[in-house]
C-alpha cells in the first residue's frame, strides 16, 4: 500500500497529539520540540525557555543532518549534543521551509520505525 507523504504527517501529529497534547493538535514546532527532547536523552526534565529553543535547534540540526546541512559533533559535558554546519541553508519561502521540514520529520520516524505499526 502507498502511504502518501500527508498521510504519514497526519499519522505522526495524531499519534504525538495523542500522547503529549491535552486538548489540541501539536503543530510542526511542537513536533520539533519532542524531537529535541528525544535526541537530548533527558525526558523526564523540565526545560526553561532557553533550554527549549536549545531543544529545536538540537532538532532542526538532526533533521537536516540527512540532507547535508549539519553533521553531528560532540555531545558537551552536560549531555547536549552539538552539530556543526556543513552547507548553508538555501534562502526558502516560508511554505517552502514548512515542506522540507515536514519531509525531514517523516524521514525521521521513517528511520525510527515508527510506521510499521
Amino acid at each position: 500500500m502507498n502511504v502518501t507523504a500527508k498521510e504519514k504527517w497526519d499519522y505522526i501529529i495524531e499519534e504525538l497529539s495523542d500522547e503529549f497534547s491535552d486538548a489540541e493538535d501539536l503543530n510542526l514546532d511542537g513536533v520539533i520540540y519532542l524531537i529535541g527532547v528525544q535526541e537530548l536523552g533527558q525526558l523526564g526534565r523540565r526545560f526553561k525557555k532557553d533550554d527549549k529553543i536549545n531543544l529545536m535547534h538540537i532538532a532542526i540540526c538532526k533533521l537536516l543532518e540527512p540532507y547535508g546541512y549539519y553533521e553531528f559533533d560532540y555531545v558537551d559535558e552536560d549531555g547536549w549534543p552539538h552539530y556543526k554546519m556543513l552547507n548553508e541553508l538555501p534562502n526558502l519561502k516560508p511554505g517552502e521551509q514548512t515542506v522540507l521540514m515536514k519531509e525531514a520529520v517523516i524521514n525521521y520516524f521513517e528511520n525510527l520505525d515508527f510506521f510499521e505499526n
